[in-house]
């Protein structure tokens, strides 16, 4: 598939800062693909994020969105355009005292027309699964629904592409299911491109691609069920991996053949009881 966003030879260091914080990244992000960009505090993943639409520009090399160079100011709007950008806390990217208006703030602000902006804003709303709550107070929803709302602002912008921050550093059980079940959906069903920065190794599960950052390199990119078998690559970065692939590994390593690629819960469930009958038979 056709890349959308590409990085060749990308450093940045942030101003004051004698260590880089992204050393030479080379990086593909593929159209309609579910990406999870994983890694520990200062591993450089918000950084990486944050040239995916020109919030910040290389110091030495280049990226290009839909093969536009992020790096031309006259561009700089086409950029952002294709590009939608969710952050960790959505109360610092809720504006308006409604939901429909706050969702309509985006659009209004790209010049569309009122009836184009009706159209976005309802099937936005109606995406994430909040459009009954359209005419609610955004500060009286929970935080996953705020979360939730800040997503459809960003859908109703129509991007080709949306990239998430972190968007569940602040949230709950519940509302961390909500937003990756919303952003899964984006992908899966809109073929909108989801490029996912978490500390939250469950949330990789259900993506095509995970990569690893670590200390500004990209240290592992494969799918999450290939990088999360290697337990010694995960163990060296300062990670843990869902329980399901731990599992997974010990019953291997106990000499069941068992597949690697059933990471969610009912998948390795299903694999483990379909050995033990067949070893019954």
């Amino acid at each position: 598939m056709e890349p959308v966003i590409v990085f060749e030879n990308v450093h940045y260091t942030y101003p004051g800062d004698e260590l880089e914080s992204l050393c030479g990244v080379d990086l593909q992000i593929e159209k309609s693909s579910f990406v999870a960009v994983l890694g520990h505090n200062g591993s450089g993943k918000s950084t990486l994020a944050k040239h995916m639409n020109a919030i910040l520009v290389p110091d030495e090399g280049r990226v290009t969105v839909c093969g536009v160079d992020t790096a031309d100011e006259e561009r700089i709007l086409d950029v952002r355009r294709r590009v939608g950008m969710v952050f960790q806390n959505p109360d610092n990217q809720i504006v308006a005292n409604v939901v429909e208006d706050d969702v309509a703030f985006a659009p209004e602000n790209l010049g569309v027309e009122p009836a184009q902006i009706r159209r976005r804003v309802d099937e936005a709303l109606k995406t994430v699964g909040m459009y009954e709550l359209r005419m609610h107070a955004p500060h009286l929803l929970s935080g996953g629904q705020k979360q939730r709302v800040a997503i459809a602002g960003v859908i109703a912008m129509e991007p080709e592409i949306i990239v998430l921050d972190e968007p569940t550093a602040m949230l709950d059980p519940q509302g961390r299911a909500e937003v990756v079940s919303t952003v899964t959906r984006l992908c899966r069903e809109k073929g909108m491109t989801v490029v996912l920065i978490t500390h939250h190794m469950d949330e990789c599960i259900g993506a095509d691609r995970l990569i690893i950052m670590s200390n500004g390199h990209v240290a592992a990119d494969g799918s999450p069920e290939a990088v999360f078998a290697d337990l010694s690559l995960m163990e060296r970065e300062g990670l843990t991996v869902p329980e399901t692939a731990r599992l997974l590994h010990d019953l291997r390593a106990a000499g069941m053949e068992l597949p690697d690629e059933r990471l969610d819960i009912d998948g390795c469930a299903d694999e483990i009881a379909a050995q033990f009958l067949a070893s019954e038979s």
